[in-house]
């Protein structure tokens, strides 16, 4: 596509999503994934909402295997989304919720691409335990490509007290505990995200220079998730906490 038909495509599909249509079917099976890509950076750029960073999904093998996939993917996060931890969702206002446990990284300066692991610690200004609030708005397995232009499934992301550069633990050895209404559900490593959640950072520098963008200084980035993705349901309370780093929190009502 080119830059008119990426921006009229990216206007139909809000259109749509007004409509309470986000996967719109006149594009099922037709949209390549760069173009999907660009369609959500335009339709951003329609609604003229202030984005905040980036979310990197899919980099566990375990949402991998969940989703059938075999890299990872990115998404933005907006200003809106952002929550801190024991914040209360009412379930009437989400559409088919579900939450994934995940580092929040907040860099203070620039990654540009090709960008070493190395590089992307140097830039680190601290790090939140946090959880990502996903909408499963659209089958993702089978048409990942729309599930792109609206946003890979972000919602929100909640975040728990942050950790300076100079306290971290080796994040590739950190592990997660994911508890919902009391009860151990999961547990992962750090390791599970691309080796390194850092590894998700230096993958996204380079991906989004594709279209134009860049990492930066003051960016949020969701890093991907330890563990599967669960649903999420009225009632529920989910925790998460990350050795050595802390613990978030949010509940359902």
């Amino acid at each position: 596509m080119d830059a008119a038909e990426i921006e009229a495509t990216a206007a139909a599909f809000e259109a749509a999503a007004a409509r309470g249509e986000y996967f719109p079917q006149d594009w099922a099976d037709r949209l390549a994934i760069d173009d999907a890509y660009r369609i959500l950076l335009a339709r951003l750029r329609l609604r003229g909402v202030e984005r905040v960073g980036w979310k990197v999904g899919l980099t566990a093998r375990a949402i991998q295997e969940q989703f059938g996939v075999h890299e990872p993917v990115f998404g933005c996060l907006l200003a809106d989304g952002l929550k801190q931890s024991g914040y209360v969702f009412r379930r009437n206002e989400l559409i088919e919720p579900g939450f994934e446990n995940e580092l929040c990284i907040v860099l203070g300066c620039d990654v540009p691409p090709g960008a070493a692991r190395e590089q992307v610690a140097a830039a680190v200004a601290r790090i939140h335990p946090a959880f990502e609030i996903i909408e499963t708005r659209g089958d993702l397995t089978r048409q990942l490509a729309l599930a792109l232009a609206d946003n890979a499934q972000q919602k929100a992301f909640v975040v728990g007290p942050p950790v300076g550069p100079e306290a971290l633990p080796e994040l590739s050895e950190v592990e997660a505990r994911v508890r919902i209404n009391g009860a151990e559900v999961a547990t992962g490593r750090g390791d599970a995200v691309l080796g390194h959640p850092f590894n998700a950072v230096v993958w996204l520098a380079a991906k989004v220079a594709k279209f134009g963008e860049r990492v930066r200084a003051g960016d949020t980035i969701m890093s991907g998730s330890f563990t599967r993705q669960f649903p999420l349901n009225r009632g529920d309370r989910v925790e998460c906490a990350f050795g050595g780093i802390g613990a978030v929190a949010a509940t359902v009502v």
